[in-house]
């Protein structure tokens, strides 16, 4: 079986969308929105015809029977007879939802379905939304556990921080497929992808830049990892407090090792503070930048401000003062969208079969990303549109070669 996406306009009797009322009835106004999303956005659908009593017996008993039986024998055989090598679970406990928040399992349900139609529209994946009722870190390790021999990946999704730092370890360490959270390392592999070609547009290389990263929260703790491990020359993080650093006595475990690895330069003090000079801003934060603190960043400096819907600099503050400017909104050129990376990502994972999802795999997918662009690098077109039909393509192919090299791909 295959989820797939449909039309919710095209069944009248579970879907009607023709009226002009809202969510709740006749006094609420028309909202295309809550029009599209009536009776959900997606279904599941057969891959195999049941015509008649021959297709019944092969499809179900008896002779699944042979299949289970041969999957009960030589167990690696359930990638090739089920659909398990091709689907991956979307699992959220609902508290870290969008800008929303903490908004619970039940309410979150609309993004994991429109997180499954972006793995089937964008990478040929198929996935299955899984919202829990609970927030236990122990507790949804030990319930994807159990949920696992059905699928074969795993992408974690909305769910705060830290509590998903120790669940995606814990989850990694206990399973034999790829393990993935999209607010983490979605948004790093395609942050570092636009970063690579807005250094390359400006002659520089990322060991020549030094970045400031706005957020210590999933985002940037991992876009902070991520490009140290790709060889930036210097990367600062910053909450609510300040510089993360390893002066301050009210840092979290994951910020603590964030401070041991991060700030080369010492800096302490404010966001602002670290921005003077400052080569680089990445936004995954919300709340406003001053305008002075972006003026006074170094000539040529790149502002990635992706907080949504508001951006930490709007566009029209950034473009004074920087060379490339990029956010995570649509109607802006240079888009930081995850739907650029983690279709591919899995595609290329489950592919090859792939045990877990590796740095190298996830630099693999950023590099593929950035070269997409091509010879059409300019200061608007620093990373492709999620609609460029060749995206998904190279990232496969990338994270599939890259699993081969790194000797986590089991075919």
């Amino acid at each position: 079986m295959a989820a797939e996406i449909v039309n919710p306009r095209s069944d009248s009797t579970t879907h009607d969308t023709a009226g002009t009322t809202g969510p709740i009835g006749a006094d609420e106004p028309f909202d295309p929105a809550f029009a599209l999303h009536r009776g959900g956005k997606m279904a599941v659908q057969a891959t195999v015809p049941i015509r008649d009593k021959d297709d019944l017996s092969l499809a179900y008993t008896p002779g699944v029977a042979k299949v289970c039986s041969a999957i009960a024998e030589h167990p690696e055989l359930v990638h090739d007879y089920t659909w398990k090598s091709q689907v991956v679970a979307v699992v959220t406990d609902g508290t870290a939802v969008l800008g929303l928040g903490d908004i619970g399992p039940e309410a979150s349900l609309p993004v994991m379905e429109g997180k499954a139609i972006l793995f089937k529209q964008f990478g040929g994946v198929d996935a299955v939304p899984i919202a829990l009722a609970t927030t236990d870190a122990d507790e949804i390790v030990e319930t994807v556990v159990r949920l696992a021999p059905s699928f074969g990946g795993v992408n974690l999704e909305d769910i705060s921080a830290p509590r998903c730092f120790e669940i995606e370890r814990k989850l990694q360490e206990r399973l034999d497929i790829p393990v993935f959270h999209d607010d983490q390392h979605g948004t790093a592999v395609v942050t570092l992808a636009a970063l690579r070609n807005a250094a390359k547009l400006s002659g520089r290389t990322l060991g020549d830049l030094r970045a400031v990263i706005s957020g210590a929260g999933a985002a940037g703790v991992a876009i902070a990892k991520f490009l140290l491990e790709a060889g930036i020359g210097d990367v600062a993080v910053a909450d609510r407090k300040g510089i993360v650093s390893g002066d301050r006595d009210d840092l979290t475990d994951v910020k603590r090792e964030l401070a041991e690895i991060t700030n080369r330069a010492g800096i302490t003090g404010s966001l602002e503070t670290a921005l003077a000079g400052a080569d680089v801003f990445i936004g995954v934060s919300g709340g406003t930048v001053p305008e002075p603190a972006v003026a006074s960043m170094a000539p040529g400096a790149f502002v990635f401000a992706m907080a949504n819907p508001n951006p930490e600099v709007h566009p029209d503050v950034a473009h004074k003062y920087a060379a490339v400017v990029a956010t995570g909104r649509s109607d802006y050129p240079n888009q930081i969208n995850n739907v650029l990376a983690f279709p591919g990502i899995f595609a290329g994972a489950l592919q090859v079969r792939a045990s877990r999802i590796t740095e190298g795999m996830k630099i693999a997918a950023a590099n593929a990303l950035a070269d997409v662009v091509g010879d059409e690098l300019a200061a608007e077109y620093v990373i492709p549109s999620p609609f460029d039909e060749r995206v998904a393509p190279a990232v496969t192919a990338a994270v599939a070669a890259a699993a081969r090299a790194e000797g986590v791909a089991r075919r």
